[in-house]
This record gives C-alpha cells, structure tokens and sequence, in this order.
C-alpha cells in the first residue's frame, strides 16, 4: 500500500499495490502492521456500508465528539464519490480547511480520516457503494455535523445535490 497525505496533516489517501496477471488484479486492502508502521490507528471497532441510488447524493458533514471521536477509512467499491473533510482540530495549522478526494471503484483508493474531522461525500454516479471502517462504536450522543453548505468552509461540490436527507440539510453551521 501507498500512504499519501493530503495538505491536511494526518489524513492519507491509501493507494493499492496491485499484483495484476489475465484473471485481473490482487490486492490488500487493509494491513494492519502498515497501517502501525505509517502511525495510523488500526483498530477496527465496526464497518459500515452505505449505497446511494442517485449520482449528485450528498451525506455529511458528520462527526463524533470527545470521547468518542472516530478515525474512518473510507472507499467507494461501486460507482464514484468525492469524499470531503474537514479538519476541526482547534490546534491544527489547517484548522477549518477542507479538502476533497475522488473515490471510485475504478481507483481503487481509501481515504483515511483522521479524529477531529467532519466527513461526507457525494456521489458522482447512480449505484455508488462506500464502505467504511472506523475505529469507535457509534455513539447517538456524540454524533455531530455541520451544514453541508456552510460559508465558513466553501466546500466546491462538483453536482447539483440530487437527494439528501432532511437530517443533514438541517444540520447547523459550525460554531467554534
């Protein structure tokens, strides 16, 4: 696996080493001794799967708080998303950026997500599946988010948003 961090310190896009002959391709996904070896966090608490119908879906921005903070590794197996974070580490140089990787079935690439940063994507194409892993058990309590649109951070969505839940339409704009 390739380990290679964004312009915001902590969080890696994790590109595959393909071994490739005439039946396709193998891969590891996941190595946890890699992931130690590169200082991420490795402990997988629970995996999620979310499938989305339409292309121009959006689901986020959504973090959890102290105590239960969450890291996420992040890959779309089906279809095609742009996956956006934002960083919301009060003591960070980066603090209140964002940034935005293409995930697809085709690229095969993980974002790796470090705590203290809010998550969400959107699809690019009809059918997009994306797996997580994350590193604590969800808890309702600690679950927070940010508008999707908030002026404070600007994020660029590629689409027009086609679906998305009242829940994050409604969520709040960040307050430090």
């Amino acid at each position: 696996m390739q380990f290679i961090e964004t312009k915001l310190p902590g969080a890696y896009i994790i590109n595959l080493d393909t071994l490739e002959d005439e039946r396709g391709f193998f891969a590891r996904a996941f190595c946890q001794k890699e992931f130690e070896e590169n200082g991420l966090k490795s402990n997988i608490a629970q995996c999620n799967l979310s499938f989305n119908h339409k292309k121009g879906t959006l689901r986020g921005m959504h973090y959890q708080v102290k105590p239960y903070e969450e890291v996420k590794m992040v890959r779309c197996t089906q279809g095609k998303i742009l996956d956006v974070i934002i960083d919301l580490r009060k003591n960070s140089a980066t603090y209140k950026k964002w940034v935005g990787v293409e995930l697809s079935a085709e690229n095969n690439s993980m974002l790796y997500v470090p705590k203290g940063f809010a998550h969400g994507y959107q699809t690019l194409e009809d059918n997009s599946v994306v797996y997580y892993q994350v590193t604590e058990f969800y808890q309702p309590g600690s679950e927070r988010g940010i508008r999707w649109n908030d002026p404070a951070f600007n994020i660029d969505w590629p689409l027009e948003i086609s679906v998305i839940s009242d829940k994050d339409n409604s969520l709040p704009d960040y307050t430090e």
